[in-house]
Order: C-alpha cells, then structure tokens, then sequence
C-alpha cells in the first residue's frame, strides 16, 4: 500500500452536489441500491452533508450552496452536456442492476453490453445529469 494512504475500508470517495440534493439521496437508493449511512439536514429543506454506502464503497454529497466549496464544485450547468468526471460501480448483477435502474427512471446512455477489455457494463445519467457506470469488471482481480 502507498505509504500516504490510509488502511481503511475504501481510500477514494466521490463527492457530488445535487440542487435537490433530498431527492437524489432518495433515487440513488431506489434506483442504485446505495443506502444512507448519515444524512444531515442543513436546516433549510437540503442536506449539509450525506453518505451513501454501496458494498465497501461510498459517495458524499450535499445540496448546491453558494459557499467556499461551493464555488468550486457545483451541479451540472448542462444536464444532457457533458460531464468531467464519472464514477464506476462494481455489481454483481449488470443486467439486472440496469432494470432496476430503469424502473427508477434512469436515462441510459449505454445499455448493458460485454466489454473487449472483459465485463459487461452499462452507462446511465440520473436525474440531475450526473453520468454513472455500473459493470462487473474488477480491475482488483486483473493485476
């Protein structure tokens, strides 16, 4: 293990600002499977700060404010533009994860499909744009 890093459950965490940051912590459940480990409501309708766990992994995230970080990391501008940064998800169950997000109301992107490089995946948009990928390739098992 790097020297700098930690030895804990899981070293890197994707952070996510939602407008309605309420709602999305309700359809990442519904249509993902993350379940909320810690909500903190602001006091004002959003949430100061949420993690939401899948697996051994995590995504934080917390309503759009105009803040110092904030001013850094904000929603999408375009939500059918393009994204800078996506996060992976490994499931055991691409196609089946892919109906339920679906059901959810997902926009899919990239439906389920086998990769040259091994796996299947399938690339989806939720409803604030953010870009997601869930596959079942482990790059911890190709080293």
């Amino acid at each position: 293990m790097n020297d700098t890093a930690r030895d804990t459950t899981a070293t890197i965490i994707p952070t996510l600002r939602y407008r309605d940051a309420p709602a999305a912590v309700d359809w990442l459940s519904q249509a993902f499977g993350f379940e909320p480990r810690l909500v903190v409501p602001d006091g004002e309708g959003g949430i100061a700060h949420a993690q939401l766990v899948f697996g051994n992994g995590m995504v934080m995230l917390g309503s759009a404010r105009d803040d110092d970080f904030g001013r850094l990391q904000a929603p999408l501008a375009d939500p059918a533009g393009p994204v800078s940064q996506s996060p992976y998800v490994i499931v055991a169950d691409v196609d089946g994860h892919h109906d339920r997000a679906v059901a959810a109301g997902a926009e899919i992107v990239s439906p389920p499909a086998d990769q040259d490089y091994g796996g299947r995946l399938y690339s989806c948009r939720d409803p604030e744009g953010n870009l997601w990928h869930f596959g079942c390739y482990d790059p911890w098992e190709t080293a």
